[in-house]
């Protein structure tokens, strides 16, 4: 197992130093690609994904992904060190994408590897996939790869939980709202105040509760984040601009959520995307039971990720911590990273399907 564990550690130096912002992953798929041949496995790229099945078991057909993302948001203007530049210190690996989702994408890449090499040990088929656009929820990441491969029976989707286990995730529903009226001269009193109009709505959904409330996730979440109005001191604006920030839960189609603030309010309201949908594991599954069995943590995670691009079940769970995700002078422990290694292999090897 040590060597694997090195190996991963080598790898995400390697990957660091290999800018890979989202929507721009080319040159570290192209390493990957080549790294992974050079280890004996067949890859299939899917434009920047990268699919690669370990193990074809007679009788098994059953098959689980490892998916974690090879993309990376911008660095943030509060970094001290140079965020492609990797150093390890105190028993740290700096760099930029070290914690998110680095760390998931080479524990599963050498995990993979281990049961490359011991097969005997694998419950079920294995596939990995690393794919793109996580960060920027593109179009050509695991939506693309998955339209060119066969679809998973299960899925372990790598992100920084501190391997424990998430047995379901908040979706995201952005909503852009304008509150309309009528521009005049601030001196005669003219006009509507579009401010003042969204104001007002803005307190009716401060104050609105979503009625569904889920056994795993509670209420849905809204939180009004952003506003912008006015471009002269003088001029009663006729627009007003702000933003609606919603964490659903499984309760809730997104499209429902739209629909009773329409309900309520005056403003326009124009949701950016009604696809990042919630997430969570039936209760019973096989990855369920396994992290039971193995005394794994579970929990709701209150972000986002590639899971709710899956249709098959799912958990997520990977090495690191998801508060120091996007963060400046990112880093990851070495000892999460061998803490991820092995919490993979031990977990796939405790399946029972």
């Amino acid at each position: 197992m040590e060597k694997y564990i090195k190996e991963a550690v080598y790898l995400l130096e390697q990957l660091i130093a290999i800018p890979s912002l989202s929507g721009d992953e080319g040159k570290r798929a192209d390493f990957l690609y080549k790294y992974l041949t050079d280890k004996g496995m067949t890859v299939l790229r899917i434009q920047n994904n990268l699919s690669s099945k370990i193990g074809n078991l007679s009788g098994q057909t059953h098959t689980l992904m490892l998916n974690s993302h090879i993309d990376t948001v911008l660095p943030s203007s509060g970094y001290t060190i140079d965020p492609y530049l990797p150093v390890i210190k105190d028993g740290k690996l700096f760099g930029l994408g070290s914690n998110d989702a680095g760390a998931s994408v080479v524990s599963m890449i050498a995990s993979s590897l281990y049961f490359k090499d011991h097969q005997q040990e694998l419950p079920c088929n294995l596939m990995l996939l690393l794919s793109a656009e996580e960060e920027n929820s593109g179009q050509n990441g695991v939506s693309a790869a998955l339209k060119n491969i066969t679809p998973p029976d299960s899925v372990i989707v790598g992100e920084p939980t501190g391997m424990k286990c998430a047995v379901a995730e908040r979706g995201l529903l952005v909503i852009d709202a304008v509150a309309h009226g009528i521009s005049g001269h601030a001196a005669r009193s003219e006009g509507v105040n579009a401010i003042y109009k969204a104001l007002d709505d803005i307190n009716i959904i401060k104050s609105h509760k979503f009625t569904r409330v889920s056994d795993l996730m509670g209420e849905v979440k809204l939180t009004v984040t952003q506003i912008s109005a006015g471009h002269q001191h003088n001029v009663v604006p006729d627009s007003c601009k702000y933003v609606i920030d919603i964490r659903p839960t499984e309760m809730y189609d997104n499209g429902e959520l739209v629909e009773e603030l329409r309900a309520l309010v005056e403003s326009e309201l124009k949701p950016r995307n009604l696809s990042n949908r919630s997430s969570s594991t039936p209760v019973g599954h096989p990855l369920r039971l396994c992290a039971e069995t193995l005394g794994i943590e579970s929990y709701v995670s209150p972000t986002t990720s590639d899971w709710m691009r899956h249709k098959a079940p799912a958990i997520k769970m990977g090495p690191g911590d998801s508060s120091r995700s996007h963060r400046a002078d990112e880093f990851i422990y070495l000892s999460e990273i061998e803490e991820g290694v092995k919490g993979y292999v031990n977990f796939i090897k405790n399946l029972k399907f």
